[in-house]
């Protein structure tokens, strides 16, 4: 299905848990830069959770999957204004109870910048290895190894030795966001996950968010990369074992 966000189409995915029950819990889980819904460790998550009794809507934001958009668009802001079209239309959806907000590496910074636009609305929020370093990288100069004058930017970036191409929009909107601005914001629980071998999101950006949240906790996995490749049952476990107290609560 699709969930159109100012004309632009978002493909969704919603899994219910056992029974189809009538009353639910729903988490909303957003994947990474250059992914997708349908990523192993995200489907981990979304099978696992569908396992402890909430439905999941998983969903391809702007420029990624198969959803509308060119890649080289896409800028945080986008993804912001997705998010919040997405917890919109999960909000009306009529066996909703609460929602969860989860997010993985650039999903896991919009994560914590939706949860700050609509902190009335998300019970707990998830961040998994969020790439908070987006943000410094942008107004450094450098995003994903390519260096570039922060003041003078290109049109556009080649990234991974022209592999992709990411438009000069990206930079200038992440050259605006303070991510300390929306963690101070969101006063509800979170549960940040990270692996101390993460190359692509140092385990520092977690480090460091949790110490600012209100309401935090922080699980380092060790020898865990950034999607998770060695060690995804330790990731699942943790996130299972901490909703499981929030769904008591």
């Amino acid at each position: 299905m699709y969930i159109t966000d100012d004309g632009i189409r978002l493909n969704a995915t919603i899994t219910m848990p056992e029974g189809n029950p009538s009353k639910c819990p729903l988490a909303i889980i957003i994947h990474g830069f250059t992914g997708h819904s349908e990523e192993p460790h995200i489907l981990a998550v979304s099978d696992m959770l569908n396992g402890i009794g909430l439905a999941t809507l998983r969903v391809d934001m702007y420029g990624h999957g198969k959803s509308d958009g060119d890649f080289k668009d896409h800028t945080l802001f986008k993804w912001m204004n997705n998010a919040m079209a997405v917890i919109d239309y999960a909000l009306k959806l009529p066996f909703v109870t609460d929602i969860y907000l989860l997010g993985h590496s650039q999903g896991g910074l919009t994560a914590i910048l939706a949860a700050a636009l609509k902190h009335d609305k998300i019970k707990a929020l998830v961040p998994m290895s969020p790439g908070t370093m987006i943000v410094d990288g942008a107004r450094k100069g450098n995003i994903l190894g390519y260096e570039f004058d922060p003041d003078n930017l290109p049109d556009e970036l080649p990234l991974r030795d022209g592999e992709m191409i990411l438009g000069s929009n990206y930079v200038r909107v992440a050259q605006t966001i303070h991510v300390e601005d929306a963690i101070d914001r969101y006063t509800g629980p979170v549960l940040l996950v990270h692996g101390d071998e993460d190359m692509t999101v140092p385990v520092s950006c977690s480090i460091e968010a949790a110490k600012r949240y209100r309401n935090a906790e922080l699980v380092i996995i060790h020898g865990e990369d950034h999607c998770y490749h060695f060690h995804l049952d330790r990731i699942v476990d943790a996130i299972r074992n901490w909703m499981l107290k929030q769904l008591k609560k």
